[in-house]
């Protein structure tokens, strides 16, 4: 009997012996992130500028040591923009790999079908897709939204188009996608409580390759502004084409995309991204002194070796939100003190004015959109500087 007691003795006193010598981190359970990243596909150009957030986040609090001693572990998966992908991914993530987070999905497609698996497995969840449906403080209460509303972006394009250019003759074109057909229909309602009704609505196909037919009646109708709701910077493209090709110089104001880089290289003429404006956000905004707000200018230059050490060639607003992702992730478990996903809910309800670089944040407990209508701006298309733009002429 003794010599068992004896021997458990020097067992336990080895074992201790050997975790003194191993480095804290070693011993550090890891955070278990979580990331629903379309690096690839047709909807991949957002995804890979957050990605570059994502990644640069991480890397900074582990050389640090981590969050409270432990040191994130980033699994990431490629969903390319297909939700049966996105459904069988947040299943492995949240039931084999059992995380402790999940950032995405990145397109509200994929996000409608799988953020109902990651609520029943009761794990928080970063949602960084715009449409309505993807947060609700009772059927997903751990579900977080850091990016914008899609309603955010049609209420700001809407003020610019009414309030400041005085437009009140609207045409409407949209994709045929889930998100075009809605978004053209919250443009529609919107607009109508203000008081106008759009002279001209369609719905085009992403892929057509001539949007003149739709140009031309929107002119005939009498439109005086044009307001485009689709992320296919193709379509994109094809509709400011048909506008400069027909001579008619009306304003295009509509969805961020319209500001997208690879819109540059779609158009006939560089004149033709001249007279378009797009929802965006001040941290992306220069100010009139020429400069970005400093959060911005600081992470710009942090992440500028990633992106090949030249101008940054990708929408930065993209890369600032993935990095305040992760940001928030660690907010909310230095704050608990712990990963516990009730603790963690508890914090995020009750945090306010939390600063990051792409806005400052803050939910409640019945309240899960945490982008403050105050961080909108609108700008303007063809002045791409370094992954942000200038503000719209006011």
């Amino acid at each position: 009997m003794k010599f068992r007691l004896m021997r458990q003795w020097v067992r336990s006193a080895q074992v201790a012996v050997v975790c003194a010598l191993l480095p804290a981190a070693v011993l550090a359970q890891p955070i278990k992130v979580g990331w629903l990243s379309s690096l690839t596909g047709p909807l991949s150009s957002a995804a890979v500028a957050e990605n570059q957030g994502v990644q640069l986040a991480v890397e900074e609090i582990n050389k640090a040591g981590g969050i409270n001693g432990r040191p994130i572990e980033l699994l990431t998966r490629d969903t390319a923009g297909d939700p049966t992908k996105a459904v069988n991914f947040a299943q492995q993530l949240a039931f084999s790999d059992k995380v402790h987070f999940v950032i995405g999905p990145v397109n509200s497609g994929e996000g409608l079908a799988s953020t109902p698996i990651i609520a029943r497995a009761g794990i928080p969840n970063l949602v960084i897709g715009s449409i309505d449906e993807l947060v609700d403080a009772k059927k997903f209460p751990r579900a977080f939204r850091v990016i914008n509303t899609n309603r955010q972006w049609i209420s700001t394009a809407n003020d610019y188009a009414l309030g400041t250019l005085k437009k009140t003759k609207i045409a409407i074109i949209a994709d045929t996608s889930g998100y075009g057909t809605a978004s053209a229909k919250t443009a529609q309602e919107l607009l109508e409580k203000a008081g106008v009704k759009p002279i001209y609505t369609a719905l085009v196909d992403p892929n057509k390759t001539d949007l003149t037919d739709e140009m031309m009646k929107a002119r005939t109708a009498g439109a005086d502004i044009v307001m485009p709701w689709s992320a296919a910077t193709g379509l994109l493209g094809r509709l400011l084409n048909a506008r400069g090709d027909m001579g008619w110089n009306v304003p295009v104001v509509g969805h961020p995309a319209l500001m997208a880089p690879q819109i540059r290289k779609l158009l006939n003429k560089p004149a033709y991204w001249e007279n378009t404006f797009a929802s965006g956000y001040k941290s992306t905004t220069y100010g009139d002194d020429g400069k970005l707000p400093e959060r911005t200018q600081a992470l710009l230059d942090r992440v500028r070796p990633r992106l090949g050490g030249g101008e940054a060639e990708i929408l930065f607003w993209w890369v600032a939100m993935g990095y305040d992702t992760v940001k928030v992730i660690e907010h909310a478990v230095k704050t608990a003190g712990s990963t516990d996903p009730a603790a963690i809910q508890k914090v995020l309800e009750s945090t306010q004015g939390f600063q990051g670089v792409y806005a400052t944040y803050g939910w409640s407990p019945t309240e899960r959109n945490g982008f403050p209508d105050s961080n909108m701006a609108v700008n303007a298309a063809n002045t791409f500087k370094d992954g942000s733009f200038k503000l719209a002429p006011r």
